[in-house]
């Protein structure tokens, strides 16, 4: 699996396999040229930068169980390749397995992740907390201030979860039904794409997105 996405100031950050064998990640300016290759780990999951020059990727388990830089199952980057951060579970807490959804905003991720399902928010400030919540292996997630958007999940994967944020957990508000704009179902999407406030949906037209936000 290829992982893409943008940078500021017109470049774009690029993993997958590669002729440059463990340097699997390659940075490239605006002219298409290569600017830097290195090792982001196995198994990515999710890779996604933000607007900070951050980069941040998260893992599943086949990078998790065998990888170093995968082992934390998060990392952050800066948008020149150089590891800044890596996740380390706290004292008590399960570590990553798999991260099963994402969310990317200016200085803060936020992952829900198995075995255990948390709502991990990391900030590039340092700042680290995790919640419990109600919905189990969500798809997707939206996230804006103190309320929380989740898709999918407890085997329901047309069903919003919309979620106040408390100290310690995320408590659930009220439920709904997502569907295409037309009111039919939404029966099948890629995976969701989180970034802060929208959740961006693919359905089964690979040229067609469609968005929902807090």
């Amino acid at each position: 699996m290829t992982h893409l996405d943008a940078l500021p100031n017109g470049r774009f950050v690029v993993q997958g396999h590669s002729a440059a064998g463990d340097r699997n990640a390659q940075i490239y300016g605006m002219d298409g040229r290569r600017r830097r290759s290195f090792a982001m780990g196995r198994a990515v999951e999710y890779l996604m930068a933000d607007r900070w020059h951050h980069v941040w990727s998260a893992y599943f388990d086949e990078g998790v169980y065998t990888d170093p830089i995968s082992a934390g199952g998060l990392v952050r980057w800066d948008s020149g390749g150089n590891r800044q951060w890596g996740y380390s579970a706290p004292e008590g807490v399960e570590y990553i397995d798999t991260v099963y959804a994402f969310n990317v905003d200016d200085g803060v991720a936020w992952a829900n992740y198995y075995p255990t399902f948390p709502l991990l928010e990391v900030r590039t400030t340092g700042d680290l907390r995790l919640r419990r919540t109600p919905v189990v292996a969500p798809a997707g997630m939206a996230v804006h201030g103190e309320d929380i958007t989740m898709l999918g999940g407890n085997r329901q994967p047309d069903r919003l979860h919309r979620c106040r944020l408390a100290e310690s957990e995320a408590l659930l508000v009220e439920e709904a039904c997502l569907t295409l704009p037309s009111g039919a179902p939404l029966k099948r999407y890629a995976r969701p794409v989180g970034r802060g406030r929208h959740l961006y949906l693919r359905g089964t037209s690979p040229r067609q997105w469609y968005v929902t936000d807090i």
